[in-house]
């Protein structure tokens, strides 16, 4: 970008860069008429008898102004730049320089041509002295006229024939020629003044042309700059930083500018799987490089006219228009599957893998697009490692009535329209109830009975996770007054809390309070947790801690699955765990289960922890942990979960057998 000129060499050089170019544009208009006057000049010296001194005047006169006209078409560097760089270098300055000395040296060689005019003429003393003079003032005064640019090369031209009349008048002698002499030298004065002070005017007009010039360039540039800053804003706006690919925002504009269009939108949602393990085994640089390699072969597997983006951590995102895509999206998700899992460098092969979920419906909102292709995604997710799942008509059941809940939820609260079952828990090898697990159910005046984890995502969504679990605590400490009251203080109860409730909410202060409130004893409160709690552990460390001190009991639930290890055994403070159902189900015909539960058995005996048996459904399973001496035991083949009012009735009887038992023996 050309520097806006300021009083210094670089504007003084665009100046001089002015003067020559419009001294040569005046020469060229002048020296003709120069070279007519000339031939005049001659003309009259041939008619007066002179023709021999006015052809080699007129000679000597033609030659020098061939030499200036010669001088006008020589190239100079300092003028065949651009003009936004000339004259910007010393080279380009210094050629300009010489071209203007050599005018002035041509000029000054011109009028000392003319200072010899007198010789045509007798030192103005002939009767052709007034033609010779009025020529001589013409052709002096017609330099200066068009020598505006640069005075140096008009004083030149002037000096020497102006002299040569006052001197020549001088010498003639006379009152009348030495007047004439002292106005001819006044003419010359007059010029020069006239010629500064033209040039002054020529520099000055020059100098804001330049100014203005480079202001309006420097202002176009600084558009031109802004713009393109600005294009770059927008750029990094819409894509990500890491990967290059769009960013949310970018990629929810394009998708909508391709809903406009009137596309036949397929959305798909890409999860990576496994990519926490990267990070917390590798490094959050290689988590990065993981990223970015995940980036490029999603773009290269794409055909041109699929969108990608990056929403987020691992979270990636693709569309396209169906009507313009061979693919189909299944087949299209299949092949993006095994273009991510294959090996990565740094690590072993099958870490990272990808599950997706597909919307390719015609659906009546963007938010509604996004909803189904998450709720395809997290179907997949939740179908096992590398999958894809479209979203179908069970998939659009499920997301109305997540819609549905998370809109009536708050009034249901407000209305005790929730209630809490409890499911008893056996000991003694499955003969008596030794504590209760609490159960949140909500029957849905449209959708009916709302699966728990759909009720807790519900709340989630609809920001009432803590008001959910102080309902629930409100209901367990109901059964735990209940119970006392009945003398059945000896039984315990288990809430559970999901790990987001428990990173999100002060779980230890709302329970540890309420507990205090009601005087219930924190030892027969229990709480279940699972294993996924342990992912963000930094979080949730303290409240277990708090919890575990005051005396509540905490359960490891679904034990076996997931993320199960000595160490979350650990970190999770954990008194009880409950063996997975999947472990125990079918366990009479499953050899390879029963391997695993007695390894649990053996685990919690080792350890001092009390271990549990959930998803007892049959006769034959409940025989087979009695046999391995599995001591707790939870299932619908032993204990359904019920409302209050009915458990309370199972407990009394089995308090009246108790007593009936002892009073028999």
């Amino acid at each position: 970008m050309r520097p806006l000129p300021s009083a210094g060499p670089h504007l003084d050089r665009l100046i001089r860069r002015d003067q020559l170019d419009a001294v040569r544009a005046s020469l060229r208009q002048a020296l003709p008429i120069n070279m007519l006057l000339g031939l005049a000049s001659f003309l009259v010296a041939v008619h007066s008898g002179h023709g021999a001194l006015g052809a080699a005047w007129f000679a000597a006169s033609t030659l020098v102004n061939l030499l200036r006209l010669w001088l006008c078409r020589t190239p100079c560097p300092g003028l065949a730049m651009a003009p936004d760089e000339a004259p910007s270098s010393e080279a380009a300055a210094r050629s300009i320089d010489r071209h203007l000395r050599l005018a002035c040296l041509a000029g000054l060689l011109s009028g000392s041509v003319w200072a010899f005019l007198p010789i045509l003429c007798a030192g103005y003393t002939s009767e052709q002295t007034l033609f010779y003079l009025t020529v001589t003032c013409g052709i002096t005064a017609g330099a200066v006229m068009h020598g505006i640019a640069y005075a140096r090369i008009p004083i030149c031209f002037v000096a020497p024939p102006l002299f040569s009349v006052a001197v020549c008048l001088l010498a003639a002698g006379g009152f009348d020629r030495i007047c004439l002499a002292a106005t001819v030298l006044l003419y010359f004065v007059a010029l020069v003044r006239s010629s500064i002070a033209t040039e002054r005017g020529f520099r000055e007009t020059s100098r804001l042309k330049n100014e203005a010039t480079a202001l309006a360039e420097a202002r176009r540039a600084a558009h031109a700059s802004a713009s393109a800053l600005a294009e770059e804003m927008r750029g990094r706006a819409m894509h990500d930083g890491l990967t290059g690919l769009l960013n949310r925002a970018g990629f929810v504009q394009r998708l909508e500018e391709r809903r406009a269009q009137g596309e036949a939108v397929c959305l798909m949602m890409l999860d990576l799987d496994g990519f926490k393990s990267v990070n917390d085994v590798y490094g959050h640089g290689t988590g990065d490089r993981v990223l970015r390699e995940v980036a490029r072969r999603i773009r290269a597997a794409l055909p041109i006219t699929c969108d990608a983006a990056r929403l987020g951590g691992d979270e990636f995102a693709i569309v396209y228009d169906t009507l313009h895509t061979v693919e189909n999206p299944a087949a299209l998700a299949d092949r993006l599957i095994r273009t991510v899992a294959e090996p990565f460098e740094s690590f072993d092969a099958g870490r990272v893998g990808v599950s997706i979920g597909i919307c390719d419906v015609t659906v009546d909102s963007l938010t509604h697009l996004l909803s189904c292709a998450d709720e395809a995604l997290y179907a997949a997710k939740h179908s096992g490692r590398n999958r894809f799942h479209l979203f179908d008509e069970v998939l659009s059941r499920r997301l109305e009535m997540r819609r549905d809940c998370e809109r009536c939820l708050s009034q249901a609260l407000a209305e005790n329209a929730l209630q809490v079952w409890f499911q008893p828990i056996f000991g003694r090898g499955g003969r008596s109830v030794t504590s209760l697990e609490a159960l949140v159910r909500w029957h849905h005046p449209v959708h009916g009975w709302v699966p728990p984890a759909d009720l807790i995502a519900a709340a989630a969504m609809a920001g009432l996770t803590e008001s959910l679990l102080r309902f629930i605590l409100e209901q367990v400490c109901a059964m735990l007054c209940t119970l006392r009251e009945r003398g059945m203080s000896d039984l315990s109860v288990a809430m559970n809390v999901s790990p987001r409730e428990m990173a999100q909410i002060a779980v230890d202060e709302i329970v540890l309070e309420r507990l205090r409130a009601l005087g219930v004893p924190t030892t027969r409160l229990e709480i279940e947790i699972t294993e996924e709690t342990a992912l963000d552990i930094e979080a949730v460390q303290g409240k277990l801690l708090a919890l575990s001190r005051a005396g509540i009991r905490m359960a490891l639930d679904d034990f076996g699955t997931g993320y199960s290890s000595l160490a979350s055994l650990r970190q999770l403070r954990a008194d009880r765990v409950k063996i997975d159902r999947s472990l125990v189900t079918g366990l009479s015909e499953a050899e390879d289960k029963r391997g695993l539960v007695q390894a649990v058995l053996g685990l919690g005996r080792a350890l001092g922890l009390e271990v549990i048996a959930e998803g007892v459904e049959t006769a034959d399973d409940l025989s087979t942990l009695q046999a391995m001496g599995c001591p707790f035991m939870q299932g619908y083949h032993l204990g359904r979960p019920q409302p209050a009012d009915d458990i309370l009735r199972i407990l009394d009887a089995q308090a009246e057998t108790a007593r009936q038992l002892r009073f028999g023996a």
